[in-house]
Formats: C-alpha cells, sequence, structure tokens
C-alpha cells in the first residue's frame, strides 16, 4: 500500500560523474544526488525523475557490471541513508536505512550477540545493495539466499510513492525487487531477521583435491556442514585441471575458543572489527603485468600445496573465512586499467554433463581464470529475477581485456541457457538479451511487475537497457 503522497520537489545537489562497478569496465557518465533523507528520495521520484533520463540507485558500488550506472541520466547514491534504526532482540530483527552497509550491521549486531543468517561473499555492500541482489552466501545450500530472512522493504516508486512490502504486504512486488536490480523501485529502508552469535569463530574441515573429477565427486556428498566453499585450480593443465581445496565449516559455540591460534586465525576474531577498514591497499595505477598466467599459475600450485591434503576442526575466525577477499583494500586493482569480468553461473541439479562441458570450453579456449570459487546451491526461493537455483555455481575472475575472452563467454552462456542454467546479473557486465529469457524463465513476470509500478519506464540503468529489462514485455 501507498503510505505518502507526492512530495515537492527536491533539492538535491547534482554531480557530473564517470561510473562503473567493481570490475572497472564499462564505464559511463551521469548526473549523480545524494538523498540525505527518505523524504529527498520520494520528492524526486515524484517531481524530477523523466523517462527521458531515467534514474537508478547506487550504493556501495559493489556490483561488478553496469547494474548502478546510468548514462546521461541520473543516479541516486544512497550512501547517505545509512542510519540503523532498531535492533529488536527478542523479535530477532534489525531494521536500517539502505545504505547501511553488511559491515556495519554485522559490527552492530555483534554487541548485541546477534548476526546476520546470510552474507554474500564481500561486507561491503549496502542493505539495498544486497537486496536488490538477492545475495547469497556459503551456506545457500541450508539457508538460502536474502529472500528467506527479509521482514520487510519500505520501497519508493514512480507510481506509488512510499510502500511498504512484505511477504504479507503485495508478496509479488516484495520477492520481485529481491533480485530485481533496482528496477522495481528504490529501497530506502528494510527489516532482516537475524539470529544468534554463537561465537565469533567457525570450525573448519579442509580437503584438498587432485582434479576437478575428485573436487565433483566430493562436493556431490549430502552436506552437513552450514558453510561448503571450494577454491578451484581453473589453471593447472591436464588432469590436475579442477584441483581444489575444499572448506566446510559450522560456528563454534561460545567459550570454544579459549585463546586465539596464532596461525589458524587468519584475522581478527572480533566480530566488531566488521566495519573497519582493511590495512593494506592495492594503490592506483597498479601495472596489471604484474598479474599474468605464468604468475598465476605458480601461485595457484604454492596454494594448493600450502593446504592441508585433509584437516578436521580448524578454528578460523569469522571475518576473514567470510569475507577473505576483504582483507586486501581495492584488490580490483590488481587487474589494471581494463578491469576484471567476474562471470557467475549456475546449473541446476541434474545436469552434470552440461557443467563439466563448462568446465571443458573454459579449458579449451585457455581462460585466464585467475580466481575460481565453486559451491551448491540449494532450491530456488523468491521472486523472478532471484538467481539461485537448485544446484552448482561457479564464480571466475577473469581480466577484462584477454583475447578473445568476450567470444568465449558468449559461447558459455548458450551452453548455461541450455542446461537450464543462468548467469548472476550483479556480475554480469556483457551479457547479451537475447539469452536472458532462457536463463529467467519468469521474466514476463518482472515485465508485468514493473508496469505496474513504473509504467513510464523512469527506473532504468545500463544493465537494464543493455538487457532490455527497462522495456515492456514481448
Amino acid at each position: 500500500m501507498s503510505v505518502t503522497e507526492p512530495a515537492t520537489r527536491t533539492t538535491l545537489r547534482a554531480e557530473e560523474r564517470s561510473l562503473s562497478g567493481w570490475g572497472r569496465t564499462a564505464r559511463s557518465r551521469a548526473r549523480v544526488l545524494r538523498p540525505r533523507a527518505v523524504d529527498d528520495v520520494v520528492a524526486f521520484l515524484a517531481s524530477e525523475a523523466r523517462p527521458g533520463r531515467g534514474v537508478i540507485a547506487r550504493g556501495a558500488g559493489r556490483s561488478y557490471g553496469d547494474a548502478a550506472q546510468n548514462a546521461g541520466g541520473d543516479v541516486l547514491d544512497m550512501t547517505g541513508l545509512d542510519a540503523i534504526v532498531s535492533i529488536d532482540a527478542g523479535r530477532g530483527a534489525v531494521t536500517a536505512q539502505a545504505g547501511a552497509t553488511i559491515a556495519r550491521l554485522m559490527a552492530e549486531l555483534a554487541a548485541h550477540g546477534l548476526t546476520l543468517p546470510v552474507v554474500p561473499g564481500t561486507r561491503h555492500v549496502t542493505l539495498a545493495g544486497a537486496i536488490a541482489s538477492d545475495i547469497h552466501g556459503k551456506n545457500h545450500h541450508r539457508d538460502g539466499a536474502l529472500a528467506r530472512h527479509v521482514l520487510a522493504i519500505s520501497l519508493c516508486t514512480p507510481a506509488g510513492g512510499l510502500t511498504e512490502l512484505s511477504p504479507r504486504a503485495d508478496p509479488d512486488l516484495f520477492y520481485a525487487t529481491l533480485g530485481g536490480m533496482g528496477l522495481t523501485g528504490v529501497v530506502v529502508e528494510a527489516t532482516l531477521a537475524v539470529e544468534p552469535l554463537a561465537s565469533p569463530w567457525v570450525a573448519a574441515d579442509v580437503d584438498r583435491t587432485d582434479g576437478l573429477e575428485q573436487t565433483l565427486e566430493l562436493m556431490a556428498e549430502g552436506e552437513r556442514h552450514r558453510y561448503s566453499v571450494a577454491w578451484l585450480d581453473m589453471l593447472a593443465e591436464g588432469p590436475k585441471m579442477g584441483r581444489a581445496v575444499l572448506s566446510r565449516a559450522d560456528p563454534l559455540p561460545s567459550g570454544a575458543v579459549s585463546s586465539r591460534p596464532r596461525e589458524r586465525t587468519g584475522g581478527s576474531s572480533d566480530p566488531r572489527a566488521m566495519s573497519r577498514a582493511p590495512v593494506l591497499h592495492v594503490p592506483r595505477g597498479f601495472p596489471a603485468v604484474l598479474l599474468r598466467p605464468g604468475g598465476m599459475r605458480a601461485f595457484n600450485a604454492l596454494r594448493w600445496r600450502a593446504s592441508p591434503s585433509r584437516e578436521r576442526g580448524r578454528a578460523v575466525a569469522l571475518a576473514p573465512y567470510l569475507f577473505p577477499l576483504d582483507a586486501l583494500g581495492e584488490w580490483n586493482r590488481l587487474y589494471g586499467h581494463a578491469g576484471l569480468i567476474q562471470y557467475q553461473l549456475a546449473i541446476p541439479s541434474g545436469r552434470e554433463a552440461e557443467l563439466l562441458r563448462c568446465f571443458e570450453l573454459m579449458r579449451r579456449h585457455r581462460l585466464p581464470v585467475y580466481l575460481a570459487v565453486f559451491k551448491r546451491f540449494g532450491p530456488a526461493f523468491g521472486g523472478p529475477m532471484s538467481f539461485p537455483i537448485d544446484g552448482w555455481t561457479l564464480a571466475v575472475d577473469l581480466p577484462a581485456g584477454a583475447p578473445g575472452l568476450r567470444a568465449a563467454l558468449d559461447e558459455l552462456d548458450e551452453l548455461v541457457a541450455g542446461a537450464g542454467g543462468r548467469v548472476y546479473l550483479t556480475k554480469d557486465a556483457r551479457l547479451k538479451r537475447d539469452v536472458l529469457a532462457a536463463m529467467y524463465p519468469r521474466l514476463d513476470e518482472f515485465h508485468a511487475l514493473r508496469a505496474r509500478v513504473d509504467p513510464e519506464g523512469v527506473l532504468r540503468s545500463d544493465l537494464a537497457l543493455r538487457l532490455g529489462l527497462c522495456e515492456p514485455a514481448a
């Protein structure tokens, strides 16, 4: 239901800026405005947002591609709305504004003995960005994606003003917003379910595999741990390609670790440190020449050999386990001026033959996969644009300037779509619209909902224009 009347004209200051995603590709220029209050957003959508320019909300800029850009139009920088409104331990809920980061939420919740049930691979995304992406973590097989844990959303739409959504109040729009890439409205506030924080530690079981076949066999076993993730060596040659270090973990109970295990922590065990900035940063102008397949192949081999072949109950601090890359600030600069593409696919259970063909395609094209993370997904849940499906997911980091990369990924798109799989739009910077409907078969539902809340097509982004997401259904 709509709870506000149209507001008067806003007086937000505007700045022309060049924007990109975390991958630092596909830059475009837009007029950026920074709301300081919810009324600013309501007023802007009511009086200044125009179909010719369009508008999209932007958080911390951590989506890899062009989802939070709007060439020649307007972008609402929501990081100024970052208040944590309330923490209700009795109800098991936290309410916060759009720009509050996962890091800050986790730090504040830890002081109350609480934590979030689902987090992405970085703590530096905003709450609204997490909702727009329907983020998932290392525990999707058990706890699902964020959509299972959102209790309410305050959404500002061009047609309806400020609207309160929940799984009971306009559930279709509620779930379409989760994974909707900001195209159903501007999230200004949300309430999430929280859970007790057992301790700032997990106990990890580590297994090392010798090749892809062994990796798949081990990961196909029934999963009893809460967290599970595998690092894959995609640059190893021959039968070693796809060798992995598989880590599966469960929270340790309070008091289980009495002192800090020196070499096992990998970082601070104090969850209040979640919001601290990294100590090390990659400098501007980092030369991409230092990141080459030969050097990365040697690094991967060293990393694989340094991992135990089998270890049980290793105590690891929660933050470095959940967010390993956050230890290095601005790590995307490692890829140089051309940037990186992260390609994340999902393949349904029962289509393992096609999954193997995806690996073979990457091997055949000799794609320079510098980082590969492999996980299992549990059952699909949520709206038409939610990414996770019951099966397998692989995320790979690739230098954007690699020869033949775009053509190889186009071929991979066709293979993934033909298998009933999909790519994650939050990571995407180059998908073509002709395969989108095959990957997201509920696309017509999404278009119908957009027609209701944004009939003039005010909400748009570079990603939406590229994929036809802000156009009426055919």
